[in-house]
């Protein structure tokens, strides 16, 4: 599988593959040190997961925040003002409702536990979210934000939950599902994904990282989180809405899905959408196939019964 790595704009009427080259000039943003390019170009990837965790940070200091970061601060200028205004912003609105999703499932999970978040690299869900017992956590982000992100998180001191495991697979990983077996994922166990921030370039691209998430996920687990809206805007044009375009995505890969309006979100939660446009579609799915290491392991009991039932047969003539 080619590589996934890439970003997001909306809308996309062309969308561009910057070089992801560095030069010796050292340029300070949110915190974070890293190399100008020959252009003198903010590092895209790196932007976009700064002005997230400065979202998440400015939330966690609203008089009622819809949840706590207390490590988005760390990759954030000192000087960010705070946003007093009563409206809630979608990503934060998504923020908590994929928060919510996540624990709830996890904890409805017996025994080894396996989450997988595809992130753009400054995710601190791992950290900051009440994981119980044998959770394992894996990361699927740039590999350079999410190193760079990682001696930010330690040098103030964040730490994931006792008996519980995180792995980083890097975004960049020529074939993801044999990366994230060789870390350990087993799809003969439940899991559940979710998806806020990882950098997507094409459609091809979402189409890859369905791909793996449907050849990995037990029937009946989930795959949640946000796409760019983008992606459904460069297929759609006239000949179907955006909701038909995803049902077809989606069941294609074996997922039945549900676009999740932010207004629902926003009015379930007491709180009030803030005006204007937004890049992402909010959605939630459910696998309907079983994964391959499922199918896999039917092959192997069928074969063994089909063999044992040959030697018994052999055995009477």
């Amino acid at each position: 599988m080619d590589s996934l790595l890439g970003f997001a704009r909306s809308p996309a009427t062309a969308v561009l593959r910057r070089p992801l080259t560095y030069t010796s000039t050292p340029i300070r943003n949110g915190g974070l040190s890293f190399r100008a390019k020959p252009n003198d170009e903010i590092d895209p990837l790196l932007h976009d997961a700064i002005h997230s965790a400065s979202l998440r940070f400015r939330e966690t200091h609203r008089p009622e925040p819809l949840f706590v970061d207390p490590y988005a601060g760390c990759f954030v200028h000192p000087n960010a003002q705070m946003d007093m205004k009563q409206c809630s912003h979608h990503y934060c609105l998504a923020t908590k409702y994929i928060d919510d999703k996540l624990l709830r499932t996890v904890n409805h999970i017996d025994e080894l536990k396996q989450v997988v978040l595809l992130t753009d690299g400054m995710d601190t869900r791992p950290y900051r979210l009440n994981w119980p017992t044998s959770t394992i956590i894996f990361d699927i982000s740039p590999d350079r934000v999410f190193n760079g992100a990682a001696e930010k998180l330690k040098g103030v001191g964040a730490k994931i939950p006792r008996s519980c495991l995180f792995l980083h697979v890097p975004l960049e990983s020529s074939d993801l599902q044999q990366t994230l077996r060789a870390k350990g994922f087993n799809g003969n166990r439940p899991s559940i994904w979710a998806m806020q921030g990882l950098p997507v370039m094409t459609l091809a691209n979402f189409e890859d990282i369905l791909l793996t998430v449907s050849g990995l996920s037990m029937n009946g687990c989930r795959f949640l989180g946000e796409l760019p809206a983008w992606l459904a805007e460069t297929e759609i044009v006239t000949k179907t809405s955006a909701r038909e375009w995803m049902e077809k995505l989606f069941m294609n890969n074996g997922f039945r899905v549900d676009m999740i309006r932010y207004e629902e979100v926003a009015k379930s939660l007491g709180k009030e959408l803030a005006a204007g446009p937004y890049k992402n579609i909010l959605f939630s799915s459910e696998q309907l196939r079983f994964s391959d290491d499922q199918m896999e392991t039917w092959r192997r009991e069928f074969q063994r019964v089909e063999e044992q039932g040959d030697e018994e047969g052999f055995e009477e003539l």
